[in-house]
């Protein structure tokens, strides 16, 4: 099977930092390729993978002030769909903006909707020749018809258990209201206990008035964005992950890899956050600040190795593999 990924082209693929799309795409076509699979990766051409590499984006464009996202990532998948009829499928990971492209696609193409910026991009989804995957049976919308759910998977090599967690809480993601940073820090303060956040700044004013004015360096600390190496290092040395979101998170890869570590969640219970963790397992689920200390109090008391597998057995990259080859041979018809 001959299979040509389409990469978002924000960062590299994988993203030295900062990159969920990204992240996914490399690990999909790492696995992909594992299991014998033809793959082509159309991303930034400083990617790094096992995949056939294709591009014609020299770097991420958010990386170079001097690149427009928006013609860059254009001229991207133009270059892609002029190649499809070379392949067996065209697997985009790319938001809306290849569907515009779709009637120029000359294999079958699948879709991963890896979450809606909005009701305005939705006609670029129901008109379009695409088959849609969901990353959560939550994030689907009713005008779309879907071949499959598949949870996304994570790297366990890059994520190893710590067993004896620090007393500090953490928090990752965007900082951005919708990440609810600000609530972490009630949270953190009311549960008298230390936080370290890790993210990048989305939201300049946000930041400057609800998330700085609490940083100290020692009850409240950020580190911006960090790779991969120093995530796992933060977040298996936390008591719990707190993920106070304001909105119907689409999935939260972060409260994924904090479970491979060992750590468990306390999340409120929006969006994907009841399919992903694990109640009395892997976190729990809750719904106000005061709910959320109560929880932090409780997470201590997790089996932590029970956590780590329960999250190992369910989101492991080769479990997403297998899903995303089953969705292959459903729109192929063919045996792998």
């Amino acid at each position: 099977m001959r299979v040509a990924l389409l990469g978002p082209v924000a960062w590299r693929t994988p993203p030295h930092h900062y990159g969920p799309w990204e992240q996914v795409t490399g690990l999909l076509a790492e696995g992909l390729v594992t299991r014998g699979v033809d793959v082509t990766l159309f991303a930034t051409l400083d990617s790094v993978t096992s995949a056939t590499l294709d591009g014609v984006c020299t770097r991420g464009y958010a990386d170079d002030p001097d690149l427009d996202g928006r013609v860059w990532e254009a001229m991207h998948v133009s270059h892609a769909m002029a190649r499809s009829g070379q392949f067996d499928l065209v697997h985009s990971h790319l938001d809306w903006l290849p569907l515009a492209f779709a009637e120029h696609c000359r294999a079958p193409l699948l879709t991963t909707v890896h979450g809606f910026s909005g009701a305005g991009i939705l006609p670029a989804y129901v008109r379009a020749r695409s088959s849609y995957v969901s990353i959560s049976d939550a994030d689907r919308s009713a005008d779309l018809d879907y071949v499959a759910t598949v949870h996304h998977g994570v790297d366990l090599t890059g994520l190893p258990f710590t067993r004896d967690a620090g007393p500090g809480l953490a928090a990752f993601g965007r900082i951005h209201p919708d990440k609810g940073t600000h609530t972490a820090i009630e949270i953190a303060r009311r549960a008298g206990r230390p936080l370290t956040i890790c993210g990048i700044v989305q939201d300049e004013r946000y930041f400057a008035e609800q998330v700085a004015p609490h940083i100290d360096g020692d009850q409240v600390v950020f580190l911006g964005s960090v790779g991969p190496r120093r995530r796992a290092e933060v977040l298996g040395a936390s008591t719990a992950l707190l993920h106070p979101i304001a909105f119907d998170e689409p999935f939260g890869l972060s409260v994924v890899e904090s479970m491979v570590c060992g750590t468990p969640v306390v999340a409120y219970a929006r969006g994907s956050m009841p399919e992903v963790v694990d109640e009395g397992l892997t976190g729990f689920l809750v719904h106000t600040v005061e709910q959320a200390v109560d929880a932090v109090a409780r997470a201590s008391g997790l089996d932590r190795a029970g956590c780590r597998t329960q999250a190992r057995q369910r989101f492991g990259a080769d479990r997403m593999v297998t899903d995303y080859l089953a969705v292959y041979d459903h729109l192929t018809r063919r045996p792998h």
